[in-house]
């Protein structure tokens, strides 16, 4: 099979696609044979060699796709050769074959693409675990979610409406803030201000009023969570999901004491490793509301894999909207 490789850790320049042995599923395996994989951009961190989680070399990244089902090994009962899946790993997606385990598998609805499969995994599984298990959200609240026209950013604005929220898009140019309308955003705040730590806190009162919201989702990290973290009202919760901006914010423990806020970390992986059958739960109802037509994925470019260059490239350079998807084989 075709796979792209890291033989080793360095810039996407230095991924190779070569020739790389067919795997062959074992107890609870299911061998997938992969039309589409997409890009998140923990994948850059991978690639780079600075991602918490790192495989023995050479190895292929990528942890989502969408595919067939090729084979099954011994007990596997979630399904069979033949299915049309999408999976979550934690690596071995941008490649045309991928061992999964069972229970990480899940069978798409008919009218589901490949490429919306693909792109529908890790973001939206974010998406849902930040909101409901680790924000604890509650119907009608008001959510803000920072980097909303990222991958995660805008599933979260989608299934936050979804669940009937009250969502304030944060963004940093006027093409994204009309993205994250058209998304179903209720207002958007924008970071591309002088004096942010002021002025987001002005446009959140703005959009929904001095007592705040009440639930933040952030993906930036660095000033926006700082500037966020002042809009947000007495007794609520913010639940960190990434640092896209590069820096991690630190804070002092007397502001969460003076306002009764909760700050909470999401690291989704951890969930489809430790509870697969809760992930597996929330999928089926993420599948519901695709089929409803409450979600959709943006996909902005999907590339075979022989660009791969070019589609890790618009991650790399945070040119991207929505996704960025590969494809391995003709979408039949």
């Amino acid at each position: 099979m075709k796979a792209l490789l890291v033989r080793e850790h360095g810039p996407i320049e230095t991924l190779a696609l070569a020739e790389a042995p067919d795997p062959v599923p074992e107890a609870g395996e299911v061998l997938i044979d992969v039309r589409a994989a997409s890009i998140n951009f923990p994948d850059l961190l991978v690639i780079g060699g600075t991602y918490q989680k790192l495989p023995a070399r050479p190895f292929s990244p990528g942890k989502d796709l969408a595919g067939v089902v090729a084979a099954v090994g011994k007990g596997v009962t979630t399904c069979k050769p033949g299915d049309r899946v999408c999976a979550q790993v934690e690596y071995g997606a941008y490649a045309e074959k991928c061992l999964v385990p069972h229970l990480n598998c899940h069978i798409m609805p008919q009218a589901m693409t490949y490429v919306d499969g693909a792109a529908m995994g890790l973001t939206y599984l974010t998406a849902h675990f930040a909101l409901v298990e680790r924000g604890a959200y509650r119907r009608g609240e008001t959510v803000l979610i920072t980097g909303a026209a990222g991958g995660v950013g805008l599933a979260t604005v989608q299934v936050a409406k979804a669940l009937g929220a009250t969502v304030i898009a944060s963004v940093s140019s006027e093409q994204k803030a009309a993205l994250v309308r058209r998304h179903g955003a209720d207002h958007v705040v924008r970071t591309d201000v002088p004096e942010l730590r002021d002025e987001l806190r002005t446009q959140i009162h703005e959009a929904v009023g001095k007592q705040g919201v009440d639930l933040i989702i952030d993906s930036v990290g660095g000033d926006v969570f700082d500037a966020s973290l002042r809009g947000l009202a007495w007794s609520g919760r913010l639940v960190v999901v990434g640092f896209a901006a590069g820096r991690i914010p630190e804070i002092k423990a007397g502001y969460l004491l003076v306002k009764n806020i909760a700050l909470i970390g999401l690291q989704f992986s951890d969930y489809r490793d430790r509870e697969p059958e809760k992930v597996r739960a929330v999928q089926q109802e993420l599948f519901r509301m695709y089929e409803a037509g409450g979600i959709k994925p943006h996909v902005m470019a999907a590339y075979r894999i022989q660009d791969y260059l070019k589609a890790l490239s618009l991650v790399r350079e945070r040119k991207v909207v929505g996704k960025v998807v590969l494809t391995m084989r003709e979408l039949a």
